[in-house]
């Protein structure tokens, strides 16, 4: 394993204060136009690695803690939907490679990433666990001969997976962040509610555990409260920034005109920043210790939950000084008294 160059590991980190991470890097690589919606498959590693770099390089900037390496649905059985399965060890290498050149330009920690396979079955549990467990312990291989700091095991529907790749984490020695989707409104596709799917990882030794994907931050909030309640640890929550309601609390579900917008006509529901700063001050209060987005992020949305915790964002420089556009309400106030505040016409 290489020498991981951090001197504070994300527990050590942890202790003192809310880390910011920052997922959703296959939706915005989508949207930049490297990676094709459907299959997902971060190909992007390969075949653009420098869009791969500048993306980590500006959620970096933006404030973020942690570099989370693209392997999101970079397994075997996702490779082979797009022909790939012969790229699979070096996308993963590749992946891990990017993420730490970026992480030494700053003080973030690596995170390797592993996710929901689609080859989990609870009805054929025996074979379908033997399968996923031998996709993560290559993967993870991979990613810990190249130097990671923690994993994050994200997007898990059941929870049998999510032990499955707990298991393999902590096999080798390393920190745990384990999230469930939730795609289903109350329970895991397996049963079990959410808040008791992450008291029974953390009793399996998870070290974090909470949400991530598919509830925007509203309808996820009430679950996130509940998981606080029953855990003793540390809680993850990486919402995607869209406006979920309690009509439709999972993305997949949102419609527009009576069709539905998942997952490549979502605009129309993007929160503002103004409102992920606030979702970011409220996650804090109720006691989340990692915060992210998931799904739909971008590196200005990273930026404004960085300076909602009071953290230092290398763009923060860029901010908005409204005050000085020229239709600004606040530069024409020395002409007309009755001026309103830039913050009341957004």
């Amino acid at each position: 394993m290489k020498q991981n160059r951090n001197t504070k590991n994300i527990l050590e980190r942890l202790e003192k204060d809310t880390i910011l991470g920052a997922e959703g890097y296959v939706f915005e690589l989508e949207r930049r136009g490297y990676i094709k919606a459907g299959p997902y498959v971060p190909e992007v590693v390969l075949d653009f690695p420098d869009a791969v770099k500048e993306l980590h390089r500006e959620f970096l900037l933006a404030g973020s803690e942690v570099m989370v390496a693209l392997t999101y649905y970079a397994n075997r059985n996702k490779l082979a939907d797009v022909g790939r399965e012969n790229d699979l060890e070096k996308l993963n290498r590749k992946a891990v490679q990017i993420a730490n050149e970026i992480a030494k330009e700053g003080d973030a920690l690596v995170a390797g990433n592993i996710c929901n396979t689609w080859m989990y079955d609870p009805d054929n549990k025996t074979t379908s666990s033997k399968i996923v467990k031998k996709m993560y312990e290559e993967q993870l291989q991979w990613a810990v001969e190249e130097g990671i700091d923690f994993v994050i095991s994200e997007t898990n529907d059941y929870l049998g997976e999510a032990l499955i790749g707990l298991e393999v984490i902590k096999n080798l020695g390393l920190p745990a962040m384990v999230t469930l989707a939730t795609v289903q409104r109350e329970k895991t596709r397996d049963g079990y509610t959410y808040d008791e799917a992450c008291r029974i990882l953390e009793e399996n030794g998870a070290d974090i555990v909470g949400l991530n994907c598919d509830h925007g931050p509203a309808t996820m909030f009430p679950i996130i409260k509940k998981i606080r309640r029953k855990v003793k640890g540390y809680v993850a929550m990486q919402p995607v920034p869209y406006r979920t309601t309690q009509k439709t609390p999972a993305f997949e579900g949102l419609k527009r005109y009576g069709k539905g917008s998942y997952p490549i006509a979502l605009e129309p529901f993007q929160m503002d920043r103004f409102a992920l700063a606030t979702f970011a001050k409220k996650a804090k209060d109720v006691g989340v210790n990692y915060l992210g987005l998931c799904c739909g992020n971008a590196p200005i949305y990273t930026r404004a939950v960085a300076e909602a915790l009071g953290k230092k964002a290398t763009t923060s420089k860029y901010s908005p000084a409204l005050e000085l556009h020229p239709m600004s309400q606040n530069r024409r106030q020395k002409k007309d008294k009755k001026f309103v505040k830039d913050w009341e016409l957004i």
